[in-house]
């Protein structure tokens, strides 16, 4: 059965960028172990000085920053020299580990134009084992994400195991990303090898048990469930999911099992224990003022 709706809140990510807040939500702190999932764009009006929607270097620990275009190019510039255009249909996956600082620049205005600047950007927890490796990075092209399809239904697997399919996206849990298109009429189930399932309309509605749903909502399902998924116009869909990995903190960028290690990385970043992308070192987003914005219990709201 349907557990949970979502709306999405609005949130801001730089000067200019806005985007829809899905994850976390009072209610519902994680989709398996998707902890956070942001939906930026479309940007259809873009701003007189580009730089503005610039996210400036921020560190994170414990967990994997996922981010998938729909539309336009962005800069990611990292703590290891990483520097990696991403474009649509691509995935750059980042594990933080015990540390990293990085960027996402918009620094080709072309890519605005016709507001085509649309992406995704998940945080998936790491498992305890995992939340100190050292931290790594991987572009993953179209031709490694491939895609499959059924009667009008359109799929690619970002990452992990679902409907008996998979790729070779290094993941530390498991869990499914999927990107869906569906056709006006479409029927669709959710993937049935995972215990927490949820999805998110990016465009478009769907009808579930005889009730409609549209864009800006993500429908989170108990354990079991089998919904049948109509598509009741052209509509395009994030499914996640997994399996739980317990309790987590989070504020701010970092996520850990442990409150201690969060009050760490605090520290760490105002020492500048963290460090800069060697090649976007002039600026930095500075640690929050933690009297405005507390840390509170497990799985705080994170802070931007």
């Amino acid at each position: 059965m349907l557990e949970l709706v979502i709306d999405a809140r609005a949130a801001a990510i730089s000067e200019n960028m806005k985007v829809k807040r899905i994850l976390p939500f009072r209610q519902r702190r994680m989709v398996g172990p998707f902890i956070f999932m942001d939906h930026a764009g479309p940007v259809t009006n873009a701003p007189a000085t580009v730089s503005s929607l610039d996210v400036l270097p921020h560190p994170h620990i414990g967990l994997s920053t996922v981010s998938y275009l729909f539309g336009g190019k962005v800069t990611h510039r990292d703590s290891l020299g990483v520097e990696k255009i991403i474009l649509p249909g691509e995935v750059n996956w980042m594990t933080a580990g015990s540390g990293i600082a990085h960027s996402e620049r918009f620094e080709d205005p072309s890519a605005l134009a016709g507001g085509e600047l649309e992406m995704m950007q998940t945080w998936v927890a790491l498992p305890e084992k995992d939340e100190e490796s050292a931290p790594s990075f991987s572009n993953y092209t179209r031709d490694e994400l491939p895609v499959f399809t059924d009667k009008d239904v359109w799929m690619r697997l970002i990452a992990g195991n679902a409907y008996g399919l998979n790729n070779d996206v290094k993941t530390h849990s498991p869990l499914f990303y999927i990107h869906a298109v569906l056709k006006p009429g479409a029927r669709f189930g959710l993937p049935k090898e995972h215990s927490e399932r949820g999805l998110y309309i990016v465009k478009g509605s769907i009808e579930v048990n005889g009730h409609s749903y549209q864009d800006g909502q993500m429908l989170v399902f108990s354990r079991g469930a089998d919904p049948l998924i109509i598509a009741k116009t052209d509509t395009v869909m994030m499914l996640l999911g997994g399996e739980p990995l317990g309790d987590r903190y989070i504020w701010w960028n970092f996520v850990s099992s442990r409150k201690e290690r969060i009050e760490q990385a605090k520290e760490d970043w105002k020492q500048g224990r963290i460090i800069l992308p060697p090649t976007d070192n002039d600026e930095f987003i500075p640690l929050p003022d933690e009297k405005s914005k507390p840390a509170g219990g497990p799985n705080p709201e994170p802070l931007s």
